[in-house]
């Protein structure tokens, strides 16, 4: 365990480096079931990730010492369960903010959990929530983002892409970090002051393809479709041909066009 100096309360007080790992989640959710307590904003930062996991199970592809892999510890109990995507929604605020102090224009949320860069994936973001009761006693987030890779395997070359492809430069990985940290922590105090409105506002400015005519699928058929918001609940408002119509995660796929 390694004590650091970030300009911050708490989030990255702790960080612990590990050179190769599975899963920042996995660890990190190893650690939190030990009885000894963990201080809230432990981070965990690996330089090589092998297995690597998205939303649904889905594989998280990384080169090793290129990119940011990590996990951070919070206990948001103040949380309605019925609130818990505007955890999603803070998150996804502070790791775009803190890609804009590097990438200063077009960086996009795609809902629900990826970071974009123009039509390309620049990373994602896996929240894990351990329940008691009703209650969300802790949630582990995963970040993963392309900063340093500058080749992706031929399968993933035409939706990913990385800072240094964006700015033709290397950036440190702890540069990035250290932004990250300072607004999760802005965007963490929003949220335990429940003021879901800052981050609806802040999101929807943020959010991919909102207020856009574009390609939907769902259930094998293409549709045209305006987002038009994101629901307390995390579903995706879409106003269609047929009227406005909710979706749930993986219920619609985003059709990409070059």
């Amino acid at each position: 365990m390694q004590n650091n100096t970030f300009s911050t309360l708490f989030v990255g007080q702790n960080l612990i480096k590990l050179k190769e790992v599975d899963s920042t989640n996995n660890f990190l959710k190893d650690l939190v079931s030990k009885s000894e307590p963990l201080a809230e904003g432990t981070v965990i930062m690996a330089d090589n990730q092998f297995a690597g996991r998205g939303q649904q199970e889905n594989v998280w592809q990384t080169q090793a010492g290129k990119n940011i892999s990590s996990s951070i510890y919070l206990k948001p109990s103040f949380l309605p369960l019925n609130k818990q995507f505007y955890l999603n929604i803070a998150v996804s605020l502070a790791v775009s903010d803190a890609l804009t102090c590097f990438v200063s224009e077009g960086i996009k949320v795609k809902w629900p959990n990826d970071i974009y860069y123009g039509q390309k994936k620049l990373g994602g973001i896996l929240i894990e929530n351990i329940l008691t009761g009703t209650t969300i006693k802790s949630s582990v987030i995963g970040i993963g983002l392309n900063i340093n890779q500058s080749e992706f395997p031929e399968n993933i070359r035409e939706r990913a892409t990385s800072v240094i492809q964006i700015l033709q430069k290397n950036v440190p990985l702890l540069d990035i970090m250290k932004k990250i940290f300072l607004f999760m922590e802005k965007y963490y105090l929003i949220l335990r002051a429940g003021n879901y409105h800052i981050l609806q506002n802040d999101y929807l400015a943020r959010l991919y393809n909102y207020q856009v005519s574009a390609l939907y699928k769902h259930n094998g058929e293409i549709f045209e479709g305006l987002i038009t918001g994101v629901e307390d609940g995390g579903r995706l408002a879409v106003d269609t041909k047929d009227g406005l119509k909710s979706f749930n995660f993986k219920e619609i796929e985003f059709i990409h066009t070059k």
